[in-house]
This record gives structure tokens, sequence and C-alpha cells, in this order.
């Protein structure tokens, strides 16, 4: 997997001055184009000319460290409103990943991601790298371990690619994890004594061989050549985004990469709900892939 070109759109918040570091990583490991991108609204007083010029030397100092670091980065103002400008420039580039802040601290903003941020992941048709806030934030650049959750969808396959990339460009283990939703809360199991012996023997059965079926395809899709000490698989049973984020911080995983299915409605306003819960609550960046 190649990334040439990683769009950073920055408002010089806190929260934004963390995604550049963790988009300057991503370049560095991948020796990629940065393209730092800060919209303006044209109704306000920014849009005038001395302004602009002073949100243009903002944004080149934000990406300083970067530019030091011998990344090439491409400073650019718009106009605009700001996720339609987003989605337009990563279109054009066009970028192979979107790196921004999901802005939000504690309490209720913790849970309520920025407006513009919660829409391009909606939107974007590439993949898109949510970063909390360095205070919440328990990450270390470059990664050294990626959790990636599977559910076996060709999403969720693409993902297993990026993270097996991002693995190898960062020298990373990577963990692959598959959660089974079963129909009772666990624990505990239903009293197998309750039911008639040919129903439980039969539920075992079925446990177990979901179960192994599900082991045997993770195992399936990690390269011959990782060791055992590169990458692992795991299998959880319960809600998928309560595995998903207890096992991240089970591992201290420094990176959350899963799929998205699907474009209906109910996916565009919530963007899948494993999706949802994960990227508002991780205590570290998330990328999605639709």
């Amino acid at each position: 997997m190649e990334i040439h070109h990683i769009l950073c759109p920055s408002d010089f918040s806190e929260a934004s001055a963390h995604a550049v570091d963790q988009a300057a990583a991503l370049a560095d490991a991948y020796k990629a184009k940065i393209v730092a991108l800060h919209v303006v609204s044209p109704l306000t007083a920014a849009a005038e000319a001395p302004a602009m010029n002073e949100c243009r030397d903002r944004l080149r100092a934000s990406f300083a460290r970067a530019v030091n670091a011998g990344t090439p980065v491409d400073v650019e103002i718009a106009l605009g409103l700001p996720v339609p400008r987003i989605l337009d420039r990563a279109s054009s580039l066009p970028a192979d990943v979107i790196v921004m802040s999901t802005h939000g601290t504690s309490g209720f903003e913790r849970f309520v991601l920025g407006s513009v941020t919660e829409k391009v992941l909606r939107k974007a048709t590439c993949p898109v790298l949510t970063v909390p806030p360095r205070a919440q934030a328990k990450s270390r650049l470059p990664f050294a371990h990626v959790l990636c959750a599977v559910d076996f969808s060709d999403a969720s396959t693409r993902a297993v690619n990026w993270a097996i990339s991002l693995a190898q460009a960062s020298g990373a283990k990577v963990t692959l994890l598959h959660v089974l939703e079963w129909p009772w809360h666990e624990p505990p199991p239903p009293d197998m004594s309750q039911l008639p012996k040919d129903q439980a023997d039969a539920l075992v059965a079925f446990r177990r061989y979901t179960e192994q079926s599900a082991t045997d395809r993770l195992e399936s899709l990690l390269p011959q050549q990782f060791t055992a000490g590169q990458a692992a698989t795991r299998l959880r049973n319960g809600k998928p985004w309560t595995e998903i984020l207890a096992v991240a911080r089970e591992e201290s995983c420094d990176l959350i990469i899963m799929g998205v299915r699907g474009r209906n409605p109910v996916d565009l306003t919530l963007f899948g709900s494993t999706t949802n819960q994960v990227v508002r609550m991780a205590s570290c960046p998330v990328l999605t892939l639709h």
C-alpha cells in the first residue's frame, strides 16, 4: 500500500495541533506530501487580504516541524464552508487519507464530535484518520501497536491491508480482532441444563464451530512472513464497539483501524453505530475506511 498525499485540515486549535503531529508521522513513514488546509468563511473579516496572509503564515508555522524534518508541505487557504472545501480538496488531490481532530475533551463534548469532522467522516470517499485531543490521547509516534477490527466484510478486508502496511512501515505490532455477538449478554451464558439436551448440545457445537471458523479466518488474513511477536488474533464476545475499545485499552494500542460497511441513509447518518461509538470514545486515533 502507498500513501502519496495526506490532507490535514487545521483550525489552529490545540486539538488540530495534535492531528498535525499524526499527519507528520504518517507522512514520514510513507514519504508522502502533506496538504495543509485552513478554510475561511467569505462572510467574515478574515476573508480580507491581510487576514488571509496571516492565516497562511499561521498555517505554515503549524507545520514548521514537519517541514524541518524534510516532509514536503503545501499550505493552502480556501474560502467557503469547511466541509465542502475539505471534501473538494480531498477529491481533487486526490488524497489517500484525511487526518483531522475530533475535538471535544471531556464530559458531554467527548461524545459529540465536531460537526465538521462528523460530516467529513460520513461523506469522505477516502480513509479518514480522526485524532482525539492531545490531553486525551495515549498514542505513541510512530505507532507501536495497531488494532484492526474485522467483521469479514470487504471494508474490513481493506482495513486489514492498511493495518498490515502501517505496521510494516512503523515496525508496529498488529492485532486482528473479531467480535461475536451472541443472542445473550455475556457473561453469563444461558444455563444449558435448562435446555433440552439435544438443543444444548447443538448450541454448544454451533458456538465452537463459529468461534473456530472466525479464528481460522482471522489467521488467514495475516501475512505468512509475520512472526508471532509481530501479529496476533483475538476473538471476543459481546457488543463490537465495547470490545474494540476494551481490547485497545488492554493492549495499549496506538491506532484503531476499522471498515464501515455500506452507504445507505443510516450509514450516512451514523457512519455505522460501531464506528460512531469507537471514534467518539477512543483515546487513540481511529482510521475509518468506507
